[in-house]
């Protein structure tokens, strides 16, 4: 577990520690390794620090060390405020898919779907609030910092969330299997698009299931006959966005 300031978060790692004093959390101190080579990257970095007013300290590596559990910091650790989370109407004033995540659970995976939806312009990013990860460091980490520029909304009810999105014009389309699944290459799909992924494990929760508009799976022609949720996801949010620039 990652010990930040009271309040906050303690993030780590160059690239995330770089995107957020870019991003649209506040950052309150910089703590740095003593002895740290500094490269151009890490002058860029405590530059941006520095026209954000963030204090800088040099700080023994061991500290850092404690403070993140052992985690390959990078010699850099970001004090901040919490991740600023938005409502889910905020996402109603943009355009573009909006990525629907039911229940992931896991960091590494939770990261790598936010980098992907970040990268393929996604309008913002939909999470459960419960029995499901947040954004934490770790994650924050996973996405390579992508996380601070998007806007995530945390909801309770997913299901209702997906009832809100139809209502304000996107499309509930869900990656799952079954005999109601459609190819993704081969099939024409509305949008703009809610894009519901399921968690690592069960996939889609039976209630958002029943929400969503239109099934879709991916072709299978090896020996494994599944990918990982954020694998899956990827995929599917830059066929979205081929689709977008035709």
């Amino acid at each position: 577990m990652i010990a930040g300031p009271v309040g906050g978060d303690a993030l780590y790692g160059r690239n995330a520690v770089a995107e957020a004093l870019s991003g649209r959390r506040r950052s309150v101190r910089l703590m740095v390794a003593e002895g740290i080579r500094e490269d151009d990257r890490l002058r860029a970095i405590l530059a941006r620090a520095s026209e954000r007013e963030v204090t800088i300290d040099r700080v023994p590596r061991l500290m850092l060390d404690d403070l993140t559990g052992g985690v390959n910091h990078q010699g850099l650790v970001l004090e901040t405020k919490p991740y600023p989370y938005v409502e889910l109407e905020e996402l109603f004033e943009r355009q573009g898919t909006v990525l629907v995540l039911d229940h992931i659970q896991d960091p590494q995976n939770f990261g790598t779907l936010l980098r992907a939806a970040e990268a393929a312009g996604a309008a913002g990013v939909v999470i459960a609030r419960d029995r499901a990860v947040g954004v934490t460091p770790a994650v924050v980490n996973a996405s390579a910092g992508a996380v601070e520029h998007l806007l995530v909304a945390q909801e309770t009810n997913l299901a209702r969330a997906l009832d809100r999105l139809i209502d304000a014009g996107w499309w509930a389309i869900g990656v799952d299997t079954g005999a109601d699944a459609v190819d993704l290459f081969t099939t024409d799909l509305p949008a703009p698009v809610a894009l519901v992924i399921g968690s690592e494990g069960s996939g889609l929760t039976p209630i958002v299931r029943k929400r969503c508009q239109v099934i879709v799976s991916l072709p299978m022609r090896g020996t494994v006959g599944s990918l990982n949720a954020a694998t899956a996801g990827a995929i599917v949010l830059f066929e979205l966005l081929r689709r977008e620039q035709e």
